[in-house]
């Protein structure tokens, strides 16, 4: 019996909203339908960065959001599927990442916290709908972030060759993929800031939301003093389990760890959070001995074209390629990923890998909300 999912993912970088249309069959097997990306109504993006930085919005605006943006994901599902002339009851369900607002998986109280209501989108579409991945796994002592190495490992391990992939949102992460005859174990995290501080000082300097192709960055100088001073942090030398996000770095963060940055040229500014992000992929990617490897990115961050170049100067003995050579877009790995994810929910399967969030067993990810 073959069955038909829809991923939703929303994320750090929020540019838009992208949804996927899946088939599994009965032995796991997957292909990709139809694929959707719907940007955020104007006034969103601005609200939800407030909430994120902790500032003033207050409690009644993050419920309010929640459910409005439960309708939006909503409407991206039957968008979708009238796009591809399927029908809401021919979906099995809806694996629904949600918006992440807050991210605290360490301390005595650890939290993972997605908006996006999915009893409003199991109510306005007729689909089950699955969310709420992290929790389960911050529950059994896990990070609840990474969950997508697990779909890497099921999609893209390659028989006799070890890849890693690199995904380049708001937040880069890898995944590193020894290939099926090996011994050695899947493993991933987020290595640092992906498109989040290069976003944001194109929104604080030019009230550009993004820098298209990496134009402007390619424009300036890397300063060095303000390099080495970022690259001081000790997130970077942490080993893993490990995960971050934008409540963590961000511009406060910037100016914290530089406070004169903004003495500095705005465009050399931005080349050196290029640098950053391309340094610290590239750090990582060294540290764990796959700088020989094939590299497959994916991501919003594969269409700049500096970022890329900044890379490959780091990593001249690899081999770069996109997720397009292995069988998916870059821009869709992680909404395919939680498609993908809602299925083994559904199936009463394990979703995360113990080895690379930290938690104590395998576990079921996510709530189901019947339609």
């Amino acid at each position: 019996m073959e069955n038909y999912y829809v991923g939703l993912m929303s994320g750090t970088s929020l540019d838009a909203i992208d949804a996927v249309l899946i088939r599994i069959g009965d032995n796991g097997g997957l292909e990709v339908i139809s694929m959707l990306s719907t940007e955020f109504p104007e006034h969103m993006p601005s609200q939800l960065r407030n909430l994120i930085s902790g500032s003033t919005e207050s409690i009644h605006t993050l419920c309010s959001l929640d459910s409005e943006l439960g309708e939006i994901y909503a409407k991206v599902t039957l968008d979708l599927l009238s796009k591809s002339a399927y029908k809401p009851h021919d979906i099995k369900a809806i694996g629904c990442h949600g918006q992440t607002i807050r991210h605290q998986p360490d301390g005595k109280n650890p939290y993972s916290l997605q908006i996006g209501n999915p009893s409003v989108i199991a109510e306005k579409t007729g689909i089950t709908t699955v969310a709420d991945f992290r929790a389960r796994d911050i529950a059994a002592g896990g990070q609840g972030a990474p969950l997508v190495p697990a779909f890497h490992r099921a999609v893209f391990s390659d028989p006799e060759k070890a890849r890693i992939i690199i995904n380049i949102g708001g937040i880069s992460n890898i995944t590193l993929l020894p290939h099926l005859k090996s011994k050695n174990t899947v493993s991933g995290y987020d290595t640092g800031p992906g498109n989040c501080l290069l976003d944001a000082w194109s929104l604080s300097c030019r009230g550009h939301s993004y820098d298209e192709a990496g134009s402007w960055s390619a424009s300036g100088a890397v300063n060095s003093k303000l390099l080495d001073s970022l690259l001081d942090d000790s997130y970077f030398s942490k080993s893993s389990p490990k995960t971050t996000g934008t409540e963590y770095f961000n511009l406060d963060w910037l100016e914290t760890n530089y406070p004169l940055v903004t003495e500095l040229q705005a465009e050399d500014v931005q080349a050196t959070l290029a640098e950053l992000t391309a340094h610290t992929i590239a750090l990582h990617v060294i540290r764990e001995g796959y700088d020989n490897k094939q590299i497959y990115l994916c991501g919003g961050g594969v269409h700049n074209k500096d970022l890329i170049d900044r890379i490959c100067r780091h990593l001249p003995k690899a081999k770069l390629f996109t997720t397009e050579n292995i069988g998916l877009d870059p821009d869709y790995v992680e909404a395919t990923a939680f498609a993908w994810l809602a299925w083994c929910t559904m199936e009463k399967q394990s979703g995360n890998l113990p080895v690379v969030t930290g938690a104590r067993h395998p576990v079921i990810l996510g709530g189901i909300f019947p339609a």
